[in-house]
This record gives C-alpha cells, structure tokens and sequence, in this order.
C-alpha cells in the first residue's frame, strides 16, 4: 500500500442494494423498534407474499376470514354428527352425507392455492365465487328444503349473502340475497301446502328475506367505503415510501455529515459523508453503532451532554476537535437539533448532529471572498499589461544610453522588477475565468515520470537510490483501465502543478536520500466505477504549522519574502478547472513524510475519444 493513500474501511463485506437501503434507510432506522414487534405469521398458515414493509390487503385478509369461517363452519356440522352418533341418536344417512361433503369442499377451498392469490383484487373471480358463495347458498338451501322445519337453516343463509355483499359487486349481492329470499319463500309455500298456517310462514320468510337484503345492501356499502379508504391509504403509502427514497438519497449525497444519536448514545443513522469524518482513515462502521465506544468521539458526546442540559445554545454552531489514536486530528463544525419525543412505547428524544470539517468551512469562506477578488484582479491585470509593456521598453531604451554603473544598475533593477510583474500578471490570467479548448486524455504515469525526471535534471540533483526524490507508480495498477489509464489534464497544467509542488518540497526537505517521495495510486470512487488517481507530493521537512495550512491555497500569502503567494493558489485554480482537487494533509510523527500534498483526478473510461468537448 502506497504512503499517504488513503485506507480501505476495515469493516464487514459491503451489503447487497437491498440491504444497503434498509440498513440505512432514514426513516427505517427510527423505526426500528416497531418492526421487531410486528406479528408474524403462524407456522402452517397461508400467506401471500409480499414487499419487505407491507402489509396484506384488506380484501386478501377479509377473504381469508371468510374462508377461515367456511372451515370453522365445516368442522363443526362434523363434530356435531360424531357427538350425535356417540350418544346413540340416529342421524339420517343424507344429513351426514351432506355435512362431510360439505367440510370436505370448505377444506379444499381453504387448502387450494389459486385461492390465495387475491392481492392485486377488489372483488372476487368467477370460479372463486362459485365455489364458495354459489356452494354456500347451494347446500344451505337444499339443507332448509329438504329439513323444513325440523331444523331451522335459515340463519345459515346469513353467510353467502355477507360473503357476497362483502367480496362481490353489489348487483351481485342483490342477487344472492334475491335468491336465498326466493328460496325461504319456496320453502314457506311448500310447508304451507301441507296444511300449515301458510300466512305466517309467508310472513316470516318475507321478513327474513327482507333482513337478507338489508344485509346485502349494507355490508356492500361498507365494504365499498372500506376498499376507496384502502386505495387512498395505497397511495399515501407509495407518496410516503417515494419521498423516504428521496430523502435517503439527498442525506447520502450530501457533503456534509448528518448523525443520529439516541439518547443512549447510540449512532442510528449516519450518511457517508459523517462515516467519512469519524474516521481518521477510510470510514466509520455502518450504523447502528455506540458513539461512546471510541475515544476520539469523547468531544462529540460532550458537546451532546452540553446541548442537552442547555437548550438555549443548542442550535448555535461550535467547534470540536477529534483526536485519533494515530495522534492525527480533525477539527469539525458541529451543529445540533433535537427531536423529542410524545411519550410513546417507541419513540425518544434523538439528536441529529450536522458535522462540517472546519478546513472545508473556512475554504469555502474563502472562496466566496476571492472569487469578486478574482474578478477583480483579472481585471486589473489586463490594465496594469500595457503601461508595463511600455515601461518595459522605455527602460531598453534607456539601458541603451546608460553610460556610468549607477544606471546600468538601475537599468538592471527597473528590468528584473518589470519580468516578475510580468510573471504576477501571467500568473493572474493564466488563472482568470473564459473559454478554453477541452483538455487532451492523456497518460499520467508517463507524464508524471517524464516531469519528475525533467525537474531532478533541472534541480541538479542526483538519481538512483541516493538521490533524494524517490517515484513510485506501481499504486497505480490497481485501477480497474490499468495499463490504459487516462486523464482528462492540459499537460503544460499538469507540469506547471507538479513543478510547483516538487519546489515546495525541495525547500523544506532533510536533504536525506529519498526526502522527497512521489507516488502514484488507485483509491475508488464514489459514483464511478473508474475510480480516481491519486497524485502525492511527500517530504520528511518539519510539519507545516495550523496557521500556515489555513492560508497555503490563499492568493499572495508565503513565507518567502520574495515570493508571489500565488503557486499554490494556481495550483488548486488548474485543478479544479479539470475536474481534480488539490489538498493537504500531515501525518503522525511515526511516518518519515509527514508532509503530503496530493491531488486526485478523474479516471477517464475506456473507449472515450482522446478530446472532449
């Protein structure tokens, strides 16, 4: 592994896409202890399959109850026949025909798998109707014509009419309950041919008949309300589900980090960007995790505790510093709310802390200082390139008149002050926004060799192993296009960075063999497959002091008295117009190089043309 380069996580086998958005979901996460207490189904039952999350539909549920009541309804006619013939009472042979054909179609039904498959339904098929509400009104029918009196079956009845009103289109309905009407009022006309008192039987089959269709009529529209609420209920759901994914996606495509924390202290959500900053190297482990677990997060817990017992400066950012266990430290911005919970079984006050790294705060500070100062300067500069350009010949001309020493000398002076103007004026153009050709694809490990080579003969330095600048390119292998690694960088940029970079490190190295260190890696990325390139410039100098970092990429600040201030700030101006970044970091004392500055660049994909426009 190359010096400097940033490690891989040490943490578990990354999780599948499905997982991932579970584990981490937004919303998920703050449930999670409502999920653990949902019922689950009995060993043996019947369930239909459905998406993680969801629950079965209303109609399925109902139907299964149904059926469930069939079943129930089936076993007990059979239990009753046993106890009739236990206790030595005859039955007659069509009755127990009839209830063991009856229980026998009740099981099938409830036992065949078609009739499970309902969840995309609102109402029942043809052949599901048949075989439960026309065998329901079938047998029930026959049972009152062929017992009459002797047994009273017309509560029975009740049960395909409630199915249908329920599980079928009101006409439908209607019709069921039309006909088991009709076959009460058969049944009290045939009862009242044989002599019986055949007004009152007529009266209470209409009456009956009548309360059927009351109930036919009324369970449909109840049935009907319930299935226009479950489609509203469908749709709020999907909305809900649709802006939770949203959510999820903007926290994770943040830049800055959001956590979670209970009140136990326990991480419940964290975006990459939060893993990212807990980490001195690579990444935090996927929540849920304790927050107190880890020394380095002592400050974030107190800055917790602080917030907590003084609501009053909850919300007003603070600064804390972490301090890793490899004596390297992050500053950060710390930010804070608190959502408090109503008192329920599930829920509790959580925090939700926004992290910010300061270095990116105070950069981006500064940017929005420069960038009015940037326009500014270019415009400048523009002016300042005529009356230079005649100073400039005036002084020639002049230098061609001088006779005694004291002129020549301030011929001399007047000339080298005009070229490092011009160079400044160069430096402020060269970094001034416009239109420009697109960037050639390029090969870096052969660029970055011939530059490094180019500038060690420039240096005078010596090469081999006792030379003091070391080039390690074998990093670089592990990117998935390697030997046909490209970028997408002006080659005059790329020197003029580099250059600038290895100067640094030659005015502050040791002078040891190996002081200054240039290696060439692989890390990958987080929205290509290509991943990035990353480019380090290290040295064995003393580390850079804080005050120093703040301002390195900050216009006309160095610490050379004659020096422009403006290397590094082009620097990072010629990386971020080619889609590179451009940072620094400092290692702990255990490492030789604890100065690093390093640039990562895009990887261009294979078979990309060699310009873009």
């Amino acid at each position: 592994m190359m010096a400097g380069a940033p490690r891989q996580a040490d943490d578990t086998a990354a999780p599948s896409r499905s997982q991932f958005t579970r584990e981490t979901s937004w919303f998920g996460d703050l449930e999670a202890g409502t999920e653990g207490r949902r019922t689950r189904p009995r060993e043996g039952t019947h369930t239909t399959p459905t998406e993680p999350g969801t629950t079965r539909p209303t109609f399925e549920r109902i139907y299964q109850a149904f059926l469930v009541a069939r079943l129930v309804l089936g076993m007990l006619g059979l239990l009753l026949l046993a106890t009739l013939w236990g206790t030595g009472v005859r039955v007659p042979t069509w009755v127990s025909l009839l209830g063991a054909g009856y229980a026998t179609l009740t099981a099938l039904a409830w036992l065949w798998p078609g009739h499970h498959r309902q969840r995309e339904r609102e109402r029942l098929g043809t052949r599901q109707a048949l075989s439960t509400v026309g065998v329901d009104l079938a047998l029930f029918a026959l049972l009152h014509h062929i017992t009459g009196s002797g047994v009273n079956a017309q509560a029975l009845l009740v049960l395909p009419v409630l199915m249908a009103a329920v599980l079928l289109p009101r006409i439908l309905a209607l019709g069921v309950a039309a006909t088991a009407t009709l076959n009460l009022l058969s049944v009290a006309w045939l009862q009242g041919g044989r002599g019986d008192d055949m007004a009152a039987l007529m009266t209470q089959a209409g009456l009956n008949g009548l309360g059927l269709f009351l109930i036919a009529g009324l369970a449909s529209e109840l049935s009907a309300r319930l299935a226009r609420e479950e489609r509203s209920a469908r749709g709020n759901m999907e909305a809900a589900r649709r802006q939770a994914q949203l959510n999820k996606l903007v926290i994770d495509e943040m830049s800055e980090g959001v956590l979670v924390v209970d009140r136990r202290g326990r991480v419940r959500t964290a975006n990459p960007s939060a893993r990212r900053l807990l980490s001195a190297r690579g990444m935090a482990p996927q929540p849920p995790f304790p927050l107190s677990g880890v020394p380095a997060w002592r400050a974030l817990i107190e800055s917790i505790d602080h917030a907590m017992s003084n609501s009053n400066q909850a919300e007003v950012a603070q600064e804390v510093t972490l301090h890793f266990d490899d004596r390297s430290q992050r500053a950060l911005r710390l930010r804070m709310r608190f959502i408090r919970g109503r008192g329920g079984r599930t829920q509790e006050d959580v925090c939700v802390l926004f992290l910010e790294d300061l270095r990116t705060v105070r950069a981006r500070q500064r940017q929005d200082k420069l960038a009015a100062m940037g326009r500014m300067s270019a415009g400048i500069a523009h002016e300042v390139r005529n009356p230079l350009a005649a100073i400039s010949q005036a002084n020639a001309l002049m230098a061609e008149d001088a006779a005694s020493p004291t002129q020549k000398r301030l011929t001399q002076m007047v000339a080298d002050n005009v070229t490092r103007l011009k160079l400044i004026v160069d430096d402020i153009l060269a970094v001034a926004p416009g239109v420009r050709p697109p960037a050639p694809a390029i090969d870096p490990l052969e660029h970055i060799v011939a530059i490094c080579n180019e500038w060690r003969s420039t240096a005078g330095l010596v090469p081999g192993e006792h030379g003091i600048l070391d080039i390690g390119v074998q990093a670089a292998r592990q990117a998935p296009t390697f030997p046909h690694l490209k970028v997408r960088f002006e080659p005059e940029h790329l020197q003029r960075v580099l250059v600038n970079l290895l100067d640094n490190a030659l005015r502050h190295q040791s002078g040891e063999p190996g002081a200054i260190l240039v290696q060439v890696g692989w890390i990958p990325g987080a929205h290509s497959p290509q991943g990035l390139l990353l480019l380090s410039v290290l040295s064995d100098g003393e580390p850079i002091t804080p005050d120093t970092e703040r301002a390195l990429f900050e216009p006309f600040f160095s610490t050379r008295s004659r020096g422009t201030g403006l290397g590094l700030y082009i620097c990072r101006e010629l990386c971020e117009r080619h889609g590179a970044t451009i940072d620094y970091r400092q290692h702990p004392p255990s490492v030789r190089h604890r100065n690093e500055f390093y640039l990562t660049l895009p990887i261009e994909p294979t078979g990309q043309p060699p310009h873009s426009a």
